[in-house]
């Protein structure tokens, strides 16, 4: 059984796209996001209903729950949208629909399942919560903590958008690194391919894949609430 696992796509749907195609030409049969879909980017309505359509599972990100909070929220909404710190988040509140902004409200903080080698665990940031960090410095006794005694096959996550796959005692964890904002020097998108086979540790990849970079400038120029045709995260 393999999955591919994709996390921080940050509304950016050629990024997107070309991640589904990587995923789909390297075998995978099931395609889980660790979250942060929306946010930063200039697509975020046409990300989350290409999740939808593809049915594919994810948690929720800290970006996701930072959006929701604002569109629930008319007074702060309001008074954030013209605020330089605030407004993409403002925007991308406003430019969900109701079908979208339930189906982000569904995810669920954590996806436990066996994909044929024994339990996985896929988050955001951490068990310990979705804003906190796993780099591939991880070591032992620190993953132990986010773990709470428990372990897991593999323990999945994004936040950081370094991507990584290593295993740390008995547990493989994988970072998948960044589908719409690269920042680790390479400016293609990453995506990680667990392999799970029954009777066999699971194993994990991370692929690279190039996407139109230009064209997403572009759409994020256009967009009200940006300050810049050229983010930081789009540049090598």
């Amino acid at each position: 059984m393999k999955v591919a696992f994709l996390s921080d796509i940050h509304a950016n749907f050629p990024a997107l796209s070309a991640a589904l195609q990587c995923a789909a030409e390297a075998g995978a049969e099931e395609v889980v996001c660790a979250g942060d879909l929306v946010g930063g980017g200039p697509h975020p309505t046409e990300v989350v209903r290409l999740l939808m359509r593809q049915g594919v599972r994810s948690v929720v990100g800290n970006v996701e729950r930072k959006v929701l909070a604002l569109a629930a929220d008319p007074k702060k909404l309001k008074k954030v949208k013209h605020k330089k710190k605030g407004a993409p988040l403002a925007w991308t509140a406003l430019a969900l629909g109701e079908d979208e902004r339930a189906w982000l409200a569904s995810l669920p903080r954590e996806i436990r399942h066996d994909w044929g080698s024994g339990e996985v665990w896929v988050v955001h940031g951490s068990p310990l919560g979705e804003e906190d960090y796993l780099f591939p410095s991880l070591t032992v006794p620190g993953l132990a903590t986010r773990l709470g005694g428990a372990c897991p096959v593999a323990l999945v996550c994004g936040h950081s958008h370094i991507p990584f796959a290593r295993t740390i005692g008995a547990t493989l964890v994988v970072n998948c690194g960044s589908v719409g904002r690269p920042v680790d020097g390479d400016p293609r998108g990453a995506l990680a391919l667990a392999d799970f086979t029954p009777g066999r540790r699971p194993s994990a990849k991370i692929l690279r894949f190039p996407y139109p970079v230009a064209g997403v400038v572009d759409d994020l120029a256009a967009v009200p609430s940006s300050s810049t045709s050229r983010p930081a995260w789009t540049s090598a």
